[in-house]
């Protein structure tokens, strides 16, 4: 079994915040998956379903950013999971906006749901890191994260999450590589190969215009003199 977990906070005044684009996503892949619907639990919301062959759990941690090892160390301690059955989506300021990255493990970067559940299971768990860019200043980030995704982003938004939907079993299963190309195909679809140039017809060649006769026209006299040669 798969424990995937979205990282934001509750409620609709943050529903659309570049913070709450963990949600966003397990939420589509729920839409999309045919989960069953959201039920509250481990202090959060759960959402059951298979992915492939993977008995998947969807969390969506309610104690708030701060807070969301609480819930994610519950669910797993109820299922016995380890941290390497954990998969954690969560926002990335230091990617820019549509990059996202898979890793195993690692530090928390300094953001506050990260280092909450690195307190409560551990480093080892698997995260998908959602870029939504950079203010620019250090101290302009929690305004920033805490504020709606601008109307510019909705189509590049769109389609990080339905690649993170598409490629969803592949990231239950393990295989991050799969699940990257998913991602790609909605960002960045390749271009066709079938883009050739069109034929340009040639205009006709121009007929040559006919040679004009430059003799000069012949005198009466010499007309007559013709006559008796």
């Amino acid at each position: 079994m798969k424990l995937i977990v979205g990282l934001g906070n509750p409620g609709a005044k943050y529903a659309r915040n570049r913070h709450n684009i963990g949600f966003m996503a397990v939420d589509r892949i729920a839409e999309d998956q045919g989960f069953s619907p959201w039920k509250p639990k481990f202090q959060g919301a759960i959402a059951e379903g298979r992915l492939g062959s993977d008995k998947v759990l969807l969390l969506k941690p309610e104690t708030y950013m701060n807070n969301s090892g609480q819930s994610v160390g519950e669910a797993m301690r109820f299922f016995k999971l380890t941290p390497d059955d954990v998969i954690v989506l969560h926002d990335e300021i230091d990617l820019a906006p549509a990059k996202v990255r898979v890793k195993q493990g690692g530090g928390h970067a300094g953001h506050n749901g990260l280092r909450s559940i690195h307190a409560h299971i551990g480093a080892e768990y698997a995260r998908v890191r959602l870029g939504v860019g950079h203010p620019g200043r250090k101290e302009l980030v929690p305004a920033y994260v805490l504020h709606d995704f601008a109307k510019a982003d909705e189509d590049w938004l769109d389609d990080v999450l339905r690649g993170i939907s598409d490629g969803a079993a592949s990231l239950a299963d393990g295989d991050f590589g799969k699940f990257m190309n998913a991602v790609s195909l909605r960002v960045a679809p390749p271009r066709s190969s079938n883009s050739a140039k069109p034929k340009v017809e040639s205009a006709p060649a121009k007929k040559a215009p006919e040679p004009e006769d430059t003799a000069p026209e012949k005198t009466p006299l010499q007309k007559l003199m013709e006559k008796f040669r």
